[in-house]
C-alpha cells in the first residue's frame, strides 16, 4: 500500500519535514512566496493531508477541490483565521495548530519592540549608518523611560501574561483588559490588575495587543479608541494586523497622540511599499517574526507534523482547533 500523500505549503524547519518524510509522501511547495490560491487548489487535489501557514486560504472551495481523501488540515501557527473552521467541521476534518510553544518567543519580541520604540533604537541605528552622528548631545534621540511606567495589555492569554511577567522586572504598573473579564487566578500569580478598556487606554504609557483576530477585534484600535489613549503613549502589536486601523494609527503617530509604535504585523501583509507608515521615523517595523526563534520555529514544525500524522492515523490531534469533530 502506497504511503499517504500530503501537501506542505512551504519549506518548514527540517525537523518537521523529516517526521513527515519518514511516514508519508510529501509534496513540498518550493518557493519563498506562498502558493497562489489556484496552485494551492490544484496541489491539494487527492491529498490525505495538508500542512498550511497563515498566508494560505483554506475555505470550502479548497476543501471540495481536495476531495474525499482529505483527512486533516494542520496549521503551523497558533492562529487560524485563514481557515474556515466551520467548513472543516462540517466535513468532519480536524484542524491542528501549534499553541503554547511560541508564547515566550513572541513575548520576547513584543518586549523588544516596546523597548526599541521607547528608546528609539531603530532611529538611532539609521542615524549612525547615515553618517549623521557628529557628537554627543543632551537632546539627541531622547526616548521614554520604561522602568516604572504603566503597561496596558489588551488580551491576557498566554502571551499577555508572559508580557506581564517581563514588565514586573522593570517595576511597571501592569493592567490588562480581556473580553472574558477578570482572571483572578492569573492576577494572583502575576500581579497585573484588570481594568475596563477605556481606563486602560487613558492611563497606560505603553499598550501591547495580544488578542486573536475575529469579528469583535477587527480594527478595535481605531480613530475612536486612539482618541482615548494617553497622549504620548507607545503602541505595540504582535497580534494581527487587522486588529488596528492603520489609517487611524498613522494619524495618531503624526499628531503626537502616540509617540511611537512597534509593529510586527500589518494589514495586509506584507506592508505595501507605498504605505505611509514606512515614512514615519517613530515606527519600528518587523516582518511578522515574533515567533522567529530557532527553538520556537523548530517546535512549531514538529507539532504541526505530529498533528498531521495523528490525523492521518485517525487518532485525535494533540492540538485540535475543532474537537467537536470527535463527538
Amino acid at each position: 500500500m502506497s504511503p499517504a500523500k500530503v501537501f506542505v505549503t512551504r519549506a518548514i524547519p527540517s525537523e518537521g519535514l523529516a517526521l513527515l518524510a519518514a511516514q508519508v509522501e510529501v509534496d513540498l511547495w518550493p518557493d519563498m512566496l506562498p502558493p497562489p490560491y489556484a496552485a494551492l487548489t490544484e496541489r491539494v487535489r487527492g491529498c490525505a493531508g495538508v500542512l498550511t501557514l497563515l498566508s494560505d486560504r483554506v475555505d470550502a472551495a479548497l476543501l471540495d477541490a481536495a476531495g474525499p481523501d482529505l483527512r486533516v488540515v494542520s496549521q503551523m501557527a497558533v492562529g487560524y483565521d485563514n481557515i474556515d473552521i466551520a467548513a472543516c467541521t462540517a466535513r468532519r476534518l480536524p484542524v491542528g495548530h501549534t499553541p503554547g510553544v511560541l508564547t515566550e518567543a513572541t513575548a520576547d519580541f513584543a518586549w523588544a519592540l516596546l523597548m526599541a520604540a521607547a528608546r528609539r533604537v531603530a532611529e538611532g541605528d539609521r542615524f549612525v549608518r547615515a553618517g549623521h552622528w557628529t557628537t554627543w548631545h543632551p537632546k539627541l534621540l531622547v526616548g521614554l523611560d520604561v522602568y516604572g511606567a504603566s503597561l496596558g495589555l489588551i488580551g491576557f492569554g498566554r502571551i499577555g501574561q508572559a508580557m506581564a511577567r517581563r514588565a514586573a522586572g522593570f517595576g511597571m504598573r501592569v493592567r490588562y483588559y480581556a473580553a472574558s473579564g477578570p482572571k483572578p487566578e492569573a492576577e494572583a500569580v502575576i500581579g497585573a490588575r484588570y481594568a475596563d478598556l477605556d481606563t486602560l487606554l487613558a492611563e497606560s504609557d505603553f499598550l501591547s495587543l495580544h488578542v486573536p483576530l475575529n469579528a469583535d477585534t477587527r480594527q478595535m484600535i481605531n480613530a475612536a479608541t486612539l482618541a482615548k489613549v494617553k497622549r504620548g503613549a507607545v503602541l505595540v502589536n504582535t497580534a494581527r494586523g487587522g486588529v488596528v486601523d492603520q489609517v487611524a494609527l498613522h494619524a495618531a503617530l503624526t499628531s503626537g497622540r502616540l509617540s511611537a509604535a512597534g509593529l510586527d504585523v500589518s494589514d495586509p501583509e506584507p506592508l505595501p511599499v507605498d504605505s505611509p507608515l514606512l515614512h514615519l521615523e517613530n515606527v519600528v517595523l518587523a516582518p511578522h517574526i515574533a515567533s522567529g526563534s530557532l527553538q520556537a520555529r523548530t517546535r512549531m514544525a514538529t507539532m504541526a507534523a505530529e498533528n498531521l500524522l495523528a490525523g492521518l492515523r485517525g487518532d485525535r490531534l494533540p492540538h485540535c482547533v475543532n474537537p467537536q469533530v470527535y463527538g
